[in-house]
């Protein structure tokens, strides 16, 4: 087995018996009401109360230092991925802003947050590039290797690199998923990649719901 075939088989085996589905196990797949005694069903993994992706500190694309607690208010959509990723990142990043944008007035309640796993090559410039791509509204954020392996530990993501065809070439492995935060700033959700619009807008519409 080569060196890439096994970096995607571990991450397969984080995915799927890691702690986001040992949440699911636990919790089940509504998510507490507001009020009322009722629940809503989610599409994506209800990881309410989790003890894990609670805060992070890192640079964005103009250089200001940003928190979890910037964006509070708005329904937020945390992406972990790089710039040179050739599917998984800008398909979920078009996915969010094809979504964001299909919720009208609501759209501007939703915040994008895209964390580079590949500070090295994702420099501001870079990453203030590849947002404009998407929606100029979403936020890069990076920082050092060391503050961008904290920030993966603290939202239990996986990422490696894999060396290239070419000498000092590499791709990046990394977790293919959201993590989508209510506008109290309070992790909901874990949206696994490939869900498809239809079932991450009705979640972003179930959670603006709520406020």
């Amino acid at each position: 087995m080569n060196r890439r075939s096994d970096l995607s088989r571990r991450r397969l085996l984080w995915l799927t018996g890691g702690t986001v589905v040992a949440s699911v196990l636990q919790a089940g797949c509504d998510a507490p009401s507001s009020g009322g005694g009722n629940a809503t069903s989610f599409k994506g993994i209800d990881i309410t109360g989790a003890e894990y992706a609670r805060s992070l500190s890192l640079t964005d694309q103009n250089g200001q230092l940003r928190t979890l607690a910037d964006f509070k208010g708005k329904v937020t959509v945390v992406f972990f991925g790089f710039t040179q990723c050739p599917d998984v990142c800008p398909t979920t990043m078009a996915e969010l802003a094809q979504v964001k944008a299909s919720l009208g007035k609501d759209g501007d309640r939703v915040q994008g947050v895209f964390v580079t796993v590949d500070p090295e090559r994702d420099t501001m410039e870079v990453l203030k590039s590849y947002m404009g791509g998407f929606d100029p509204s979403f936020v890069a954020l990076r920082g050092s290797p060391e503050e961008i392996a904290a920030t993966a530990k603290e939202f239990k993501v996986f990422y490696a690199k894999v060396p290239g065809k070419t000498e000092g070439s590499y791709n990046v492995d990394h977790t293919a998923g959201s993590y989508v935060f209510d506008a109290q700033g309070k992790v909901r959700l874990f949206i696994r990649y490939g869900g498809g619009p239809e079932a991450l807008a009705a979640d972003l519409k179930a959670l603006l719901a709520a406020g």
